[in-house]
Order: C-alpha cells, then sequence, then structure tokens
C-alpha cells in the first residue's frame, strides 16, 4: 500500500487548487461538493491506511529513489498508526469545518474552501514525512493556509492585526527550526531522519544540543507552547468559528507530533535519560497551568477557548515529556478526543454569533438556546476528562506512567489544569445559556466586538455538524481495545532502531499481538482524580457566577489578593507582537540553557 499516502496529500491539494482556479467558472454548489467530497476521500483513505499500518510500516520513496547501504538520497513518507491517525483526526475536523461553512461563511465559501483543503494536505504532508526539512516545508504551507484562513476578512482590522501577530510569531518560530536542521545536516550531512537519528548516535556535544533545542523549540512556537503561546487567542479572537475549529483542533497541537517525531527518531539517539525530557515536562505544565488561568479571565469565548487549547497542549506535552510509551498514548487519546471536542465548542461560539450577533459572555446573558446549552456543557464534562467520558481515557494513561515513574506529583496538577479550564467553560455556560450569575465581573477581560455573520445560514446543518464532533470527541474513552493499540502504536513510534530498519532497509516490524476488544479499566486513582476534577470544576464555577454577590469581606480580599497577579498576566498577554517576539526568543534561549546543564 505505498501508493496510498501520496494520495492523501494529493486529493485535497488537487481539489484545492481546481477550486481556487475555477473560482469565477464552475458553480458554487460544485465547488462545495468537491471540497467535501476530497475531504470525505482523504478521511475514507487515512482510515483504510489506520487499518492496514497496525502491522507494518508504510514506505513510500518518491520517484523510486529508495535508499542503498543505509543512506538515503530520496524523500519518504513513512506512515505508522500515529501518523495515519493523526490524517484520519485532521481529515475528519476539515471535513465538519467545510459541512459547516457552506453556508455559515456563503461569502467566502470558496476562498475558505481552497485554504481548508490545502492545509489538511499539508497537515497530512507533515504527519506522514520522513524527511526534517520537509517537516518544515509542510509546516510552512500549513501556515501559510492559517494565516490566509485567520485574516481573508482584511477590510477589518482586527482579522489583520490577528493575522498579523500570528504570522510574525509564528515566522520566527520558523526561522529557529531551519536553522536547527540547518545544524543537524552539518553534523549528520543527512536530512532523512531515519539516517540522521543513526548518524548521531553517540555523539552528545553542544552542537547537537543547539540544534535539538532550535528544531524542538521552533515546533513548540508552532504548538503554542508557554511561552511562546502568546499569538494563540490573538489568531483565534479574530477568525471565524470553523476556521477556529480547524486551528484548535488540528493544527496548533500538530506541532506536539513534531515534537514527539524528531525526539524519538533523531535526539533520543545522542541523549538517554529522563533528562531532556524533564524540561519538556515542565514546559507542559506551566501551559497547562496557565493557560488555564488565563482562560478563567476571559469573557470573550473564542479567546476563553484559545486558552483551553494551550492548557490541554500543556496535558499533551507533559505526557510526551515523560518519555514514557504509556504517557505517549495517552497524550494521542487526548489528542483525538480534544480535536473534536474543541472543535464541537467553537462551532457553538459560531452558531451564538449567528444567533445573537456576539460571543461575549456577559452580553449573552441568558440568551443561548438550550440545543447548545447541552452541546456546551457535554464538550465541558468531555474535556475535564468525567470517566470514560472525552479525555479520560488520555488522561488515565499519562496517571499510569507517572505513578510507574514514581512521579505521583504530576497527575494532581495536570487534573487541576484541567479542572480549572472546566471551571471557566461551565462558568460561561450557566451566564449564557442558563442565565445565572452576575450580569457583571471586573475580572474578566475587556469586551471585544465581532460583526455578525449572515443570517441566512442553514442553521440545521450548522447544528448537525457540531453534534457529529461532540459525540466523536465523546466516545473516545470508551471505544473498544483503543487503550492496547494506542500503546502498541506509542511503542513503535518510540522504537527508533525498528524505524530505522524499515526506512533505511526495508526491514519488516514486529506484527502487532492479538489485543483483546474491551474498554478499558482505569485505576481506582485516576477516577478519583476525575470526579475531583469535574466537583471542583462546578464549584470554581459557581464562585465565579456568584462571586460579586459574595459578602463583601468574603469577596474582597480574594480579590485584592488577586488583582496583581491578574494585572502582571493581562499586561503578559499585551497584543504587542514585539512583546511576543522577545518571549520567543527569551524562551529559546532558557529552553536551550536548561538542555545544556542538564545534557553535558
Amino acid at each position: 500500500m505505498s501508493w496510498l499516502p501520496p494520495l492523501l496529500v494529493a486529493i485535497p491539494l488537487l481539489a484545492g487548487a481546481a477550486i481556487a482556479g475555477g473560482d469565477h467558472v464552475t458553480p458554487t454548489p460544485i465547488q462545495q461538493a468537491v471540497a467535501v467530497a476530497a475531504a470525505a476521500a482523504t478521511a475514507a483513505l487515512s482510515a483504510l491506511l489506520l487499518i492496514h499500518v497496525e502491522s507494518v510500516e508504510v514506505v513510500h520513496w518518491f520517484g523510486g529513489w529508495k535508499p542503498r547501504g543505509g543512506i538515503a538520497l530520496g524523500v519518504d513518507f513513512a506512515v505508522d498508526p500515529f501518523a495515519a491517525g493523526m490524517c484520519l483526526a485532521a481529515a475528519v475536523v476539515v471535513l465538519l469545518a467545510l459541512v459547516y461553512s457552506l453556508t455559515y461563511m456563503k461569502e467566502e465559501a470558496r476562498i475558505v474552501d481552497a485554504l481548508f483543503l490545502s492545509a489538511l494536505g499539508a497537515m497530512c504532508g507533515f504527519a506522514m514525512s520522513g524527511d526534517l526539512f520537509n517537516l518544515f516545508v509542510w509546516l510552512e504551507l500549513m501556515g501559510v493556509s492559517a494565516f490566509a484562513l485567520t485574516g481573508f476578512q482584511a477590510r477589518k482590522l482586527g482579522p489583520v492585526q490577528g493575522a498579523v501577530n500570528f504570522a510574525i510569531v509564528t515566522t520566527v518560530g520558523s526561522f529557529l527550526l531551519v536553522l536547527g536542521i540547518g545544524f543537524v545536516y552539518a553534523r549528520t550531512g543527512a536530512l532523512n531522519l531515519a539516517q540522521a537519528g543513526e548518524a548521531l548516535k553517540g555523539k552528545p556535544d553542544g552542537l547537537v544540543i543547539v540544534a535539538m533545542t532550535l528544531v524542538l523549540c521552533g515546533f513548540l512556537v508552532k504548538g503554542a507552547v508557554a511561552p511562546f503561546h502568546l499569538w494563540a487567542a490573538d489568531a483565534y479572537a479574530v477568525a471565524p468559528g470553523p476556521v477556529c475549529a480547524v486551528l484548535g483542533g488540528a493544527m496548533t497541537d500538530i506541532g506536539l507530533f513534531g515534537v514527539a517525531r524528531s525526539w524519538w527518531t533523531v535526539f533520543s539517539a545522542p541523549f538517554h535519560g529522563h533528562a531532556a525530557g524533564d524540561v519538556l515536562l515542565w514546559l507542559g505544565i506551566v501551559s497547562a497551568l496557565l493557560g488555564a488561568v488565563m482562560a478563567l479571565l476571559q469573557r470573550h469565548l473564542k479567546r476563553l477557548l484559545a486558552y483551553s487549547v494551550i492548557a490541554h497542549i500543556g496535558v499533551m506535552l507533559a505526557g510526551i515529556g515523560m518519555l514514557e510509551g504509556k504517557a505517549l498514548a495517552g497524550s494521542a487519546l487526548v489528542f483525538v478526543s480534544h480535536a473534536f471536542l474543541t472543535a464541537a465548542l467553537f462551532l457553538v461560539a459560531g452558531l451564538l454569533l449567528l444567533d445573537e450577533g456576539t460571543i461575549d459572555e456577559l452580553r449573552l446573558y441568558g440568551r443561548g438556546r438550550a440545543g447548545l446549552g447541552a452541546i456546551w456543557l457535554a464538550a465541558t464534562i468531555g474535556l475535564v476528562g468525567a470517566p470514560y467520558v472525552g479525555i479520560y481515557l488520555g488522561h488515565g494513561l499519562i496517571d499510569e506512567a507517572a505513578a510507574h515513574a514514581h512521579r505521583e506529583w504530576i497527575p494532581p496538577l495536570l487534573w487541576l489544569s484541567s479542572a480549572l479550564v472546566g471551571a471557566a467553560l461551565l462558568r460561561a455556560g450557566g451566564r449564557i445559556f442558563l442565565g445565572r450569575g452576575d450580569r457583571a465581573d471586573p475580572l474578566l477581560g475587556r469586551e471585544l466586538d465581532e460583526d455578525p455573520v449572515t443570517r441566512d445560514a442553514l442553521r440545521p446543518l450548522l447544528v448537525g455538524a457540531t453534534w457529529v464532533a461532540l459525540a466523536l470527541g465523546v466516545v473516545v474513552s470508551v471505544v473498544p481495545g483503543i487503550d492496547r493499540r494506542v500503546e502498541h502504536a506509542a511503542d513503535r513510534f518510540r522504537d527508533r532502531t525498528e524505524y530505522a530498519g524499515a526506512v533505511l532497509h526495508g526491514t519488516p516490524i514486529a506484527p502487532m499481538p492479538s489485543l483483546p476488544f474491551e474498554v478499558a479499566h482505569s485505576s481506582t486513582e485516576t477516577v478519583l482524580y476525575a470526579a475531583g476534577a469535574v466537583l471542583l470544576a462546578f464549584l470554581l464555577a459557581l464562585v465565579g457566577l456568584y462571586r460579586e454577590r459574595l459578602a463583601g469581606g468574603v469577596a474582597s480580599f480574594p480579590a485584592r489578593l488577586l488583582a496583581p497577579p491578574v494585572a502582571a498576566l493581562k499586561a503578559l498577554h499585551s497584543g504587542v507582537v514585539g512583546d511576543y517576539v522577545t518571549w520567543v526568543v527569551v524562551g529559546t534561549a532558557a529552553v536551550g540553557g536548561a538542555w545544556a546543564l542538564l545534557l553535558r
């Protein structure tokens, strides 16, 4: 099946080109049908590829340029279950966004369709690429599509400013990445991931540390990991709902795939132990907690959801940073559930804008429809990780890996992050859909204006796409046998020797053992953590709703205590792109310094 991976890239890219090229010739319904069919075909082929690669590594060499003697001159796609699964998740999210956009963004539908498809092709190419430079190329194509999707309403100042901040900061990340790639090539003479990893075995010198710092920090900028995250809320706040669904559901998270792929195939060769992973682990924990706290301070729903994305990216990065197979599997499952649940919440925000002309939590007081409220509540419970709902199973695998590594302090911090995010979402839902709580809250951010979308959108189609996204995200933790299969895929992903053998020498991988199809059973500790996180989320949501009504002595002290750190956090997220670039530079220097101290 080595012919299949190129189709996952070719179909969306060619369909997008056809839509853009026939903009003034082909009738709109035909172009929309082409877009939806291309995304659906990509999803179907990704599912077929995922089934096939469970027991075999599919490697496609373009032009037939296969390696000889372990030396790769050609460009390859190397597909394992993680790569195929990421293609499938991205394709389904884009498909739902395209269906949603058919009438939601009627005026810009053709442009949006082409950009969505080019982004999908780039995401699939990135996930499957076995070449370090081509990871960069696909990431840049993805970035160009994302910039255009964020700021295509160029007649308005907000989208332009958000897109410019997005473009400048992530372009700095691209410079870091391409410089790191240059250093890897200077040391190894190779760009192929497997060959570079083989060349770096036993060579843990200063140049390799610099190369690793630049490459991984470049991916962390794209993945909106603190302190590189500052661009994300600005971009999400101005992009339309379906665009945010793709950005938050797949495109931002995919930077973490780059971190994992480049670490285990290239940089794990010279560096052993957990020293390198500890830096990633702490970056993940800080991102999770900072994103959750910032979510609590937002009244603009898309900014709130942007910080929710950052918090969950932190949870996933913490799982990767533990450098354990079970934790990596947990991060993968969190990614899948988070992708669909986050997409559902952004699509709900789009519907609120359609119905009421605003997505400001305080202005929407009591105006939300009950059906949307049910989606919002279910998605929130899934993102908190209630037992056997949404991200719960992934969270549980990370918990088990932490316990096995005698790092019992990790799960409470990650569950606290989920509870804080859940509190922010429940507070917003309580105000919007139930009309509960105070009508004003000075701790929340300032009001942001957003132009309402067209009123003649086909609402049932929008609601249907939102329900599908919700259902896909909620059921991940109860899919029979998914935990064992993802753990096996994670062990394959981490096996650099097996990967190199399959890519460079065509060596068959070990077949997948027979695994049962049964719903996963998690530990009592994880069940208690999950239940506690849900309870804490509801309690904090109630405090957020009624904080201003509490007795003066009870409310005034916390307000005075929280005012300075809240002001500092808001000042940090200033909206000034120069500040954001400064934090990228400072963060890269700090990460590199930490690795220089830990790895020498």
